[in-house]
């Protein structure tokens, strides 16, 4: 039961999922807002811009009618002067056309935005199949569809049958006008039809874009499984990362170690913490080179025994450097007391080494700053040593 629940595709999709499927060409659209948006347009460029084209299709037409002697017996002067006519009536009807032109390019921007996918375009051989076709056909998308078609005509239909019924005295008075009146009464009373389409078209679309929007994400939605594997694929397996973990760690431990036998000293707290400090002649400050708990610092100490680096037992400056310095880093200026009388200790065995005189005491009490001071975990065995 819980692994049918899983399959269910009940939960939203993850943004993932839905720039994949913007990539793929699947994202919200509403044909109607779009086409909503155009008509706008066109009766709005149509209502101011009518005097102007009236009077430059008026000119057009005249010209086209008024009879020219010359255009009988001469074919191109007949035809350069078709072309003259068909160019002012082109000047004409610019305006409109190109703001129609500006507002199908702007239309997407209202739902969706513009989207250019070549997946879209590719060829898709489960298009062809005619029985996907036919499920497609009757599925609940096209019957909504459907239905949605049938209601906007019958909505529009009855606005348009509506507005003609109440301004009927009016069109059957156009028969009784002259013609620039009747002309002018005609394109009044169709705007004023276009403009109560319109608003009765504003409720197809206050429908339509949120039906569009709840269609489109409940085709993205994702089953719990599908959401699962979606957070590895993009996490990444855990076991895989564990073990990338592990090869990393070891391959950084393997460099440290590394550097041991090039350190100056290593200090010990003395068998839980090992730090291994680096300073040459050049250098702003001793660098921190390699440190580490339990089995690592036993390899450090180790290592240092192998190489014979000099090894100090200063519980409190090991815990303070294993907590506030990182590897391939300088020691913090607050240490450089503590860390400068190890050095001087270092400096002064290796020259009883030279000489053959007994090694100098070692270094005890070295000054810690509070700020920098590290309390021995009690839980940890061997505790009181630290």
């Amino acid at each position: 039961m819980a692994e049918e629940n899983d399959q269910e595709k009940t939960e939203q999709a993850t943004p993932r999922r839905l720039d994949k499927a913007r990539e793929d060409g699947q994202i919200a659209r509403s044909r109607e807002l779009s086409t909503f948006m155009v008509l706008v347009t066109g009766v709005a460029s149509m209502w101011f811009l009518a005097p102007w084209m009236f009077d430059r299709m008026g000119v057009a037409v005249t010209e086209g009618l008024r009879f020219d002697h010359a255009l009988v017996f001469d074919p191109s002067l007949a035809m350069r002067h078709v072309g003259g006519l068909l160019i002012q009536a082109g000047l004409a009807l610019a305006p409109v056309l190109g703001a129609l032109a500006i507002a199908a390019l702007i239309a997407p921007l209202a739902l969706g935005g513009w989207l250019m996918s070549a997946k879209s375009l590719s060829p898709d051989p489960k298009r062809l199949n005619p029985l996907k076709g036919f499920k497609r056909i009757f599925s609940h998308q096209a019957l909504a569809e459907l239905a949605k078609a049938v209601a906007k005509t019958v909505l529009i239909a009855c606005v348009a049958w509506l507005f003609i019924g109440y301004q009927r005295q009016a069109l059957l008075g156009l028969a009784q006008q002259s013609i620039g009146s009747a002309i002018a009464d005609a394109l009044g009373l169709v705007a004023m039809c276009s403009v109560l389409i319109l608003l009765a078209f504003i409720i197809v679309v206050l429908i339509d874009v949120p039906y569009q929007l709840f269609s489109h994400h409940r085709k993205l939605r994702m089953s719990r499984d599908e959401i699962r594997r979606e957070h590895k694929e993009s996490e990444g397996d855990p076991h895989l990362k564990a073990r990338i973990r592990q090869q990393q760690q070891a391959v950084a431990g393997r460099r440290m170690m590394s550097e041991v036998p090039k350190a100056s000293v290593v200090i010990t707290n003395p068998s839980h913490y090992a730090v291994a400090l680096r300073y040459e002649a050049g250098m702003a400050a001793p660098r921190l080179v390699a440190k580490g708990a339990d089995e690592i610092a036993a390899r450090i100490r180790a290592v240092a025994g192998e190489h014979r680096v000099p090894l100090l037992e200063a519980p409190p400056l090991a815990r303070a450097l294993y907590r506030h310095c990182d590897l391939e880093r300088e020691i913090p200026a607050g240490l450089y007391a503590a860390v400068a009388e190890v050095l001087a200790w270092v400096h002064r065995l290796a020259l009883a080494a030279r000489e053959g005189e007994a090694p100098p005491t070692a270094p005890v009490d070295l000054p810690i700053p509070p700020a920098l001071s590290v309390d021995p975990d009690p839980s940890m065995p061997g505790s009181a040593d630290r």
